[in-house]
Protein backbone atom coordinates (compact mmCIF):
# COMPACT_ATOMS: atom_id res chain seq x y z
CA UNK A 1 0.00 0.00 0.00
CA UNK A 2 1.68 3.43 -0.74
CA UNK A 3 1.89 5.85 2.07
CA UNK A 4 -0.68 8.12 3.35
CA UNK A 5 -0.69 11.33 5.11
CA UNK A 6 -3.35 11.32 7.42
CA UNK A 7 -4.71 14.65 7.59
CA UNK A 8 -7.82 13.62 9.81
CA UNK A 9 -10.51 11.77 11.59
CA UNK A 10 -14.21 11.69 12.89
CA UNK A 11 -16.95 10.23 14.24
CA UNK A 12 -19.96 10.48 12.49
CA UNK A 13 -23.47 10.47 13.98
CA UNK A 14 -25.41 8.07 12.06
CA UNK A 15 -29.13 8.17 13.47
CA UNK A 16 -30.69 6.68 10.18
CA UNK A 17 -29.07 4.99 7.47
CA UNK A 18 -29.54 6.66 4.12
CA UNK A 19 -29.61 3.60 1.55
CA UNK A 20 -28.30 5.64 -1.45
CA UNK A 21 -25.89 7.99 0.14
CA UNK A 22 -25.16 6.44 3.61
CA UNK A 23 -25.55 10.34 5.32
CA UNK A 24 -27.93 12.59 4.94
CA UNK A 25 -27.42 15.24 2.05
CA UNK A 26 -26.19 18.48 4.90
CA UNK A 27 -23.43 16.20 6.41
CA UNK A 28 -22.26 15.10 2.60
CA UNK A 29 -21.87 18.48 2.23
CA UNK A 30 -20.15 19.62 5.11
CA UNK A 31 -17.71 16.98 4.28
CA UNK A 32 -17.61 17.74 0.98
CA UNK A 33 -15.97 21.18 2.41
CA UNK A 34 -13.64 19.95 5.14
CA UNK A 35 -12.49 16.92 2.27
CA UNK A 36 -11.96 20.27 -0.37
CA UNK A 37 -10.57 22.48 1.96
CA UNK A 38 -7.99 20.10 3.29
CA UNK A 39 -7.14 18.25 -0.38
CA UNK A 40 -8.45 15.04 0.88
CA UNK A 41 -7.91 12.84 -2.10
CA UNK A 42 -9.16 9.08 -0.09
CA UNK A 43 -11.75 8.59 2.90
CA UNK A 44 -12.15 5.44 5.10
CA UNK A 45 -15.40 4.20 6.01
CA UNK A 46 -14.72 2.45 9.35
CA UNK A 47 -17.90 0.41 8.48
CA UNK A 48 -19.60 -1.43 5.23
CA UNK A 49 -20.78 0.19 2.28
CA UNK A 50 -23.07 -1.10 -0.50
CA UNK A 51 -21.58 -0.40 -3.82
CA UNK A 52 -24.42 2.62 -4.40
CA UNK A 53 -23.21 3.90 -1.50
CA UNK A 54 -19.74 3.83 -2.71
CA UNK A 55 -20.50 5.27 -6.25
CA UNK A 56 -22.58 8.31 -5.00
CA UNK A 57 -20.23 9.42 -2.10
CA UNK A 58 -17.26 9.38 -4.78
CA UNK A 59 -19.27 11.40 -6.98
CA UNK A 60 -20.40 14.15 -4.55
CA UNK A 61 -16.94 14.00 -2.92
CA UNK A 62 -14.98 13.55 -5.94
CA UNK A 63 -12.51 11.55 -3.54
CA UNK A 64 -11.37 7.80 -3.69
CA UNK A 65 -13.37 5.63 -1.27
CA UNK A 66 -12.50 3.03 0.60
CA UNK A 67 -14.82 0.71 3.73
CA UNK A 68 -13.74 -1.30 6.28
CA UNK A 69 -13.57 -4.09 3.86
CA UNK A 70 -11.71 -2.31 1.06
CA UNK A 71 -9.02 -1.67 3.47
CA UNK A 72 -8.44 -4.75 5.32
CA UNK A 73 -8.08 -6.28 1.55
CA UNK A 74 -5.53 -3.62 0.81
CA UNK A 75 -3.37 -4.40 4.21
CA UNK A 76 -3.96 -8.44 3.55
CA UNK A 77 -2.87 -7.78 0.13
CA UNK A 78 0.73 -5.95 1.30
CA UNK A 79 1.48 -8.80 4.33
CA UNK A 80 0.84 -11.75 1.99
CA UNK A 81 4.17 -13.96 1.45
CA UNK A 82 3.53 -17.18 0.57
CA UNK A 83 1.87 -18.73 -2.51
CA UNK A 84 -1.16 -19.45 -0.29
CA UNK A 85 -1.73 -16.22 1.12
CA UNK A 86 -1.46 -14.58 -2.28
CA UNK A 87 -3.78 -16.70 -4.00
CA UNK A 88 -6.51 -16.04 -1.32
CA UNK A 89 -6.22 -12.78 -1.14
CA UNK A 90 -6.95 -12.64 -4.43
CA UNK A 91 -9.88 -14.62 -4.31
CA UNK A 92 -11.13 -12.71 -1.83
CA UNK A 93 -10.36 -9.26 -3.29
CA UNK A 94 -12.25 -10.46 -6.56
CA UNK A 95 -15.19 -11.84 -4.69
CA UNK A 96 -15.16 -8.03 -3.20
CA UNK A 97 -14.89 -6.42 -6.82
CA UNK A 98 -17.66 -8.22 -8.25
CA UNK A 99 -19.97 -6.77 -5.79
CA UNK A 100 -19.24 -3.76 -6.78
CA UNK A 101 -19.21 -3.89 -10.40
CA UNK A 102 -22.47 -1.02 -10.61
CA UNK A 103 -19.21 1.39 -9.61
CA UNK A 104 -16.25 0.43 -11.06
CA UNK A 105 -17.49 1.03 -14.88
CA UNK A 106 -19.00 4.34 -16.45
CA UNK A 107 -19.96 2.10 -19.60
CA UNK A 108 -22.43 0.01 -18.35
CA UNK A 109 -24.78 0.60 -20.70
CA UNK A 110 -23.14 -0.17 -23.45
CA UNK A 111 -24.13 -3.21 -25.60
CA UNK A 112 -21.71 -5.78 -26.53
CA UNK A 113 -22.74 -7.73 -29.82
CA UNK A 114 -20.54 -10.78 -31.59
CA UNK A 115 -20.34 -13.83 -32.86
CA UNK A 116 -21.96 -15.89 -29.86
CA UNK A 117 -18.26 -16.87 -28.98
CA UNK A 118 -17.62 -14.35 -26.40
CA UNK A 119 -20.36 -14.04 -24.79
CA UNK A 120 -23.24 -13.47 -27.49
CA UNK A 121 -25.16 -10.97 -28.52
CA UNK A 122 -27.12 -8.29 -26.47
CA UNK A 123 -24.52 -8.56 -23.67
CA UNK A 124 -23.64 -5.66 -21.20
CA UNK A 125 -20.12 -4.85 -20.28
CA UNK A 126 -21.22 -5.48 -16.20
CA UNK A 127 -22.45 -9.41 -17.72
CA UNK A 128 -19.00 -9.54 -19.58
CA UNK A 129 -16.59 -7.95 -16.82
CA UNK A 130 -18.91 -10.23 -13.89
CA UNK A 131 -17.97 -13.61 -16.29
CA UNK A 132 -14.23 -12.44 -16.47
CA UNK A 133 -14.45 -12.35 -12.31
CA UNK A 134 -15.97 -15.64 -12.24
CA UNK A 135 -13.47 -17.51 -14.79
CA UNK A 136 -10.61 -15.84 -12.66
CA UNK A 137 -12.01 -17.14 -9.48
CA UNK A 138 -12.46 -20.58 -10.87
CA UNK A 139 -8.63 -20.93 -11.65
CA UNK A 140 -8.06 -19.48 -8.37
CA UNK A 141 -9.72 -21.97 -6.85
CA UNK A 142 -7.90 -24.67 -8.80
CA UNK A 143 -4.13 -23.68 -7.89
CA UNK A 144 -5.54 -22.72 -4.22
CA UNK A 145 -6.69 -26.20 -3.81
CA UNK A 146 -3.47 -27.65 -5.17
CA UNK A 147 -1.82 -25.62 -2.09
CA UNK A 148 -4.35 -27.22 0.63
CA UNK A 149 -3.63 -30.59 -0.82
CA UNK A 150 -0.37 -30.26 0.02
CA UNK A 151 -0.87 -28.74 3.52
CA UNK A 152 -2.83 -31.58 4.04
CA UNK A 153 -0.30 -33.73 3.57
CA UNK A 154 1.75 -31.58 5.72
CA UNK A 155 -0.49 -31.65 8.81
CA UNK A 156 -1.12 -35.87 8.03
CA UNK A 157 2.86 -35.93 8.30
CA UNK A 158 2.99 -33.96 11.51
CA UNK A 159 0.64 -35.74 13.08
CA UNK A 160 2.53 -38.92 12.96
CA UNK A 161 5.38 -37.07 14.94
CA UNK A 162 5.00 -37.80 18.84
CA UNK A 163 4.89 -34.08 19.29
CA UNK A 164 1.99 -32.17 20.48
CA UNK A 165 0.99 -29.11 18.52
CA UNK A 166 0.63 -25.64 20.55
CA UNK A 167 -1.03 -22.67 18.32
CA UNK A 168 -0.87 -19.36 18.93
CA UNK A 169 -4.07 -17.14 18.71
CA UNK A 170 -5.15 -13.80 19.36
CA UNK A 171 -6.10 -10.45 18.05
CA UNK A 172 -4.17 -8.50 15.42
CA UNK A 173 -1.10 -6.98 16.97
CA UNK A 174 -1.17 -8.90 20.15
CA UNK A 175 1.96 -9.69 20.02
CA UNK A 176 2.05 -13.27 18.92
CA UNK A 177 5.17 -13.03 16.32
CA UNK A 178 7.25 -11.98 19.35
CA UNK A 179 6.27 -14.72 21.71
CA UNK A 180 6.30 -17.20 19.12
CA UNK A 181 10.03 -15.79 18.40
CA UNK A 182 11.23 -15.80 21.83
CA UNK A 183 10.05 -19.44 22.38
CA UNK A 184 11.40 -20.87 19.12
CA UNK A 185 14.68 -18.69 18.48
CA UNK A 186 13.18 -17.84 15.09
CA UNK A 187 12.75 -15.05 12.76
CA UNK A 188 9.70 -14.44 12.03
CA UNK A 189 8.49 -10.92 11.40
CA UNK A 190 7.37 -9.36 14.16
CA UNK A 191 6.49 -5.46 13.67
CA UNK A 192 3.75 -2.53 15.41
CA UNK A 193 1.18 -3.29 12.49
CA UNK A 194 -2.24 -5.03 11.82
CA UNK A 195 -1.96 -8.45 10.22
CA UNK A 196 1.94 -8.66 10.66
CA UNK A 197 1.92 -12.16 9.96
CA UNK A 198 -0.94 -13.17 7.16
CA UNK A 199 0.70 -16.65 6.49
CA UNK A 200 0.87 -19.43 9.14
CA UNK A 201 4.46 -20.63 10.39
CA UNK A 202 5.04 -23.77 12.20
CA UNK A 203 8.47 -24.73 13.85
CA UNK A 204 9.51 -28.12 15.64
CA UNK A 205 10.90 -26.56 19.30
CA UNK A 206 12.70 -28.08 22.06
CA UNK A 207 11.30 -25.60 24.63
CA UNK A 208 13.69 -23.97 27.59
CA UNK A 209 12.18 -26.60 29.69
CA UNK A 210 12.82 -29.44 27.75
CA UNK A 211 9.51 -30.01 26.16
CA UNK A 212 9.39 -30.45 22.94
CA UNK A 213 6.38 -29.63 20.53
CA UNK A 214 5.30 -28.32 17.16
CA UNK A 215 4.51 -24.21 17.78
CA UNK A 216 2.23 -22.68 15.40
CA UNK A 217 1.95 -18.75 14.64
CA UNK A 218 -1.36 -17.69 12.76
CA UNK A 219 -2.99 -14.86 11.39
CA UNK A 220 -4.42 -12.18 14.29
CA UNK A 221 -7.85 -11.99 14.66
CA UNK A 222 -9.93 -8.57 13.95
CA UNK A 223 -13.26 -7.54 14.86
CA UNK A 224 -16.34 -7.19 12.29
CA UNK A 225 -14.48 -9.21 9.46
CA UNK A 226 -16.71 -9.90 6.50
CA UNK A 227 -17.70 -13.17 6.22
CA UNK A 228 -16.24 -13.71 2.40
CA UNK A 229 -12.84 -12.87 4.10
CA UNK A 230 -13.11 -15.26 6.86
CA UNK A 231 -14.21 -18.47 4.53
CA UNK A 232 -11.02 -17.22 2.23
CA UNK A 233 -8.50 -17.31 5.07
CA UNK A 234 -10.21 -20.57 6.90
CA UNK A 235 -7.10 -22.54 6.03
CA UNK A 236 -4.43 -20.30 7.60
CA UNK A 237 -6.70 -21.18 10.97
CA UNK A 238 -6.75 -25.00 10.44
CA UNK A 239 -3.44 -25.91 12.31
CA UNK A 240 -5.79 -24.36 15.20
CA UNK A 241 -7.90 -27.31 15.03
CA UNK A 242 -5.43 -29.94 15.33
CA UNK A 243 -3.78 -28.31 18.21
CA UNK A 244 -3.27 -29.70 21.57
CA UNK A 245 -2.95 -26.84 23.55
CA UNK A 246 -3.85 -23.00 22.10
CA UNK A 247 -2.54 -20.32 23.36
CA UNK A 248 -4.40 -17.21 23.85
CA UNK A 249 -2.18 -14.42 23.48
CA UNK A 250 -4.01 -10.58 24.62
CA UNK A 251 -2.30 -7.31 24.12
CA UNK A 252 -3.42 -6.85 28.07
CA UNK A 253 -2.00 -2.75 27.78
CA UNK A 254 -4.35 -2.52 25.13
CA UNK A 255 -7.97 -0.46 26.40
CA UNK A 256 -9.67 -2.28 24.25
CA UNK A 257 -8.18 -6.14 25.50
CA UNK A 258 -11.66 -7.32 26.89
CA UNK A 259 -13.78 -6.75 23.90
CA UNK A 260 -10.82 -8.29 21.40
CA UNK A 261 -10.76 -11.50 23.54
CA UNK A 262 -14.49 -11.64 23.02
CA UNK A 263 -14.21 -11.33 19.62
CA UNK A 264 -11.12 -13.78 19.08
CA UNK A 265 -13.38 -16.43 21.13
CA UNK A 266 -16.36 -15.56 19.15
CA UNK A 267 -14.36 -16.94 15.89
CA UNK A 268 -12.86 -19.87 17.83
CA UNK A 269 -16.40 -20.68 18.38
CA UNK A 270 -17.59 -20.65 15.08
CA UNK A 271 -14.59 -22.52 14.08
CA UNK A 272 -15.95 -25.65 16.20
CA UNK A 273 -13.45 -25.02 19.03
CA UNK A 274 -15.21 -25.90 22.35
CA UNK A 275 -14.70 -24.88 25.33
CA UNK A 276 -13.44 -28.52 26.30
CA UNK A 277 -9.98 -27.13 24.07
CA UNK A 278 -6.57 -26.96 26.48
CA UNK A 279 -6.78 -23.02 26.36
CA UNK A 280 -3.65 -20.89 27.98
CA UNK A 281 -4.48 -16.94 28.04
CA UNK A 282 -1.15 -15.19 28.00
CA UNK A 283 -1.73 -11.85 28.41
CA UNK A 284 0.96 -10.41 27.40
CA UNK A 285 2.76 -6.59 27.03
CA UNK A 286 3.37 -6.36 30.88
CA UNK A 287 6.04 -3.94 29.86
CA UNK A 288 3.62 -1.45 28.79
CA UNK A 289 1.58 -1.13 31.63
CA UNK A 290 2.00 1.47 34.55
CA UNK A 291 3.23 0.22 38.12
CA UNK A 292 -0.28 0.34 39.61
CA UNK A 293 -1.97 -1.36 36.46
CA UNK A 294 0.92 -4.03 37.21
CA UNK A 295 -0.17 -5.11 40.71
CA UNK A 296 -4.09 -5.47 39.68
CA UNK A 297 -3.39 -7.51 36.62
CA UNK A 298 -0.83 -9.44 37.96
CA UNK A 299 -3.60 -10.25 41.19
CA UNK A 300 -6.21 -11.14 38.53
CA UNK A 301 -3.99 -13.26 36.62
CA UNK A 302 -3.54 -15.63 40.00
CA UNK A 303 -7.21 -15.86 40.54
CA UNK A 304 -7.72 -17.00 37.18
CA UNK A 305 -5.84 -21.38 36.28
CA UNK A 306 -5.21 -20.64 32.96
CA UNK A 307 -3.99 -17.12 32.71
CA UNK A 308 -0.30 -16.01 32.86
CA UNK A 309 1.34 -12.37 32.34
CA UNK A 310 4.25 -12.42 30.37
CA UNK A 311 6.23 -9.72 28.02
CA UNK A 312 7.22 -11.03 25.04
CA UNK A 313 9.59 -8.24 24.81
CA UNK A 314 12.18 -8.75 27.78
CA UNK A 315 11.14 -12.81 28.95
CA UNK A 316 9.13 -11.80 32.01
CA UNK A 317 6.81 -14.66 33.06
CA UNK A 318 8.34 -17.18 30.30
CA UNK A 319 8.96 -18.90 33.18
CA UNK A 320 5.53 -19.40 34.34
CA UNK A 321 4.21 -19.83 31.03
CA UNK A 322 6.66 -22.82 30.48
CA UNK A 323 5.42 -24.47 33.64
CA UNK A 324 1.68 -24.09 32.30
CA UNK A 325 2.70 -25.41 28.82
CA UNK A 326 4.32 -28.37 30.10
CA UNK A 327 1.60 -28.87 33.12
CA UNK A 328 -1.48 -28.83 30.36
CA UNK A 329 0.43 -30.98 27.59
CA UNK A 330 1.78 -33.55 30.41
CA UNK A 331 -1.66 -34.57 31.34
CA UNK A 332 -2.50 -38.02 32.99
CA UNK A 333 -2.91 -41.04 30.70
CA UNK A 334 -4.79 -44.00 30.45
CA UNK A 335 -4.42 -47.71 29.60
CA UNK A 336 -7.22 -49.11 28.23
CA UNK A 337 -8.72 -51.76 25.90
CA UNK A 338 -10.70 -51.05 22.98
CA UNK A 339 -12.26 -53.11 20.32
CA UNK A 340 -13.21 -51.73 16.69
CA UNK A 341 -15.25 -53.41 13.98
CA UNK A 342 -13.31 -54.20 10.26
CA UNK A 343 -15.43 -51.10 9.20
CA UNK A 344 -13.64 -48.70 11.32
CA UNK A 345 -10.44 -48.32 9.48
CA UNK A 346 -10.44 -43.93 9.62
CA UNK A 347 -10.72 -44.25 13.67
CA UNK A 348 -8.16 -46.47 13.90
CA UNK A 349 -6.02 -44.85 11.41
CA UNK A 350 -6.87 -41.88 13.88
CA UNK A 351 -5.09 -44.18 16.45
CA UNK A 352 -2.18 -45.41 14.86
CA UNK A 353 -1.04 -41.25 13.91
CA UNK A 354 -1.15 -40.19 17.04
CA UNK A 355 0.80 -43.11 17.91
CA UNK A 356 -1.84 -44.05 20.62
CA UNK A 357 -1.48 -47.81 19.93
CA UNK A 358 0.60 -50.11 21.95
CA UNK A 359 -0.88 -53.48 20.93
CA UNK A 360 -3.40 -54.99 18.77
CA UNK A 361 -4.79 -58.33 17.92
CA UNK A 362 -7.55 -59.68 15.14
CA UNK A 363 -10.65 -61.42 16.64
CA UNK A 364 -13.68 -62.25 15.66
CA UNK A 365 -15.74 -58.74 15.56
CA UNK A 366 -13.14 -56.78 14.75
CA UNK A 367 -9.49 -55.29 16.28
CA UNK A 368 -8.79 -55.21 19.86
CA UNK A 369 -6.56 -52.21 20.22
CA UNK A 370 -4.41 -51.92 23.75
CA UNK A 371 -4.36 -47.87 23.35
CA UNK A 372 -2.26 -45.33 25.98
CA UNK A 373 -4.03 -42.08 25.88
CA UNK A 374 -4.96 -38.80 27.52
CA UNK A 375 -8.62 -37.93 28.77
CA UNK A 376 -8.95 -35.53 26.06
CA UNK A 377 -7.58 -37.75 23.22
CA UNK A 378 -10.23 -40.41 24.62
CA UNK A 379 -13.16 -37.71 24.33
CA UNK A 380 -11.80 -36.35 20.71
CA UNK A 381 -11.53 -40.21 19.59
CA UNK A 382 -15.11 -40.72 20.97
CA UNK A 383 -16.36 -37.90 18.71
CA UNK A 384 -15.07 -39.02 15.23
Amino acid sequence: MPFLDLVGESIVPLPKVRPGELFGSGKIAELKDLFGAQEVELVVIDGPLTPVQQRNLERRWKVKILDRTGLILEIFSDRARTREGVLQVEMAALSYQRTRLVRAWTHLERQRGGLGFVGGPGETQIEADRRAIDEALNRLRRQLDKVVRTRDLHRKSRKKVPFPVVALVGYTNAGKSTLFNRLTGADVMARDMLFATLDPTMRAVELENGLKVILSDTVGFISDLPTHLVAAFRATLEDVLDADLILHVRDIAHPESAAQAADVMQILTGMGIGEERALIEVWNKLDLLTPEDRDSMADLARSAADVVGVSALTGEGFDTLLAMIRARLDAPRLREEITLGYDEGRRRAWLYARDLVEAERAQEDGFALVVNWTAREKARFAGL
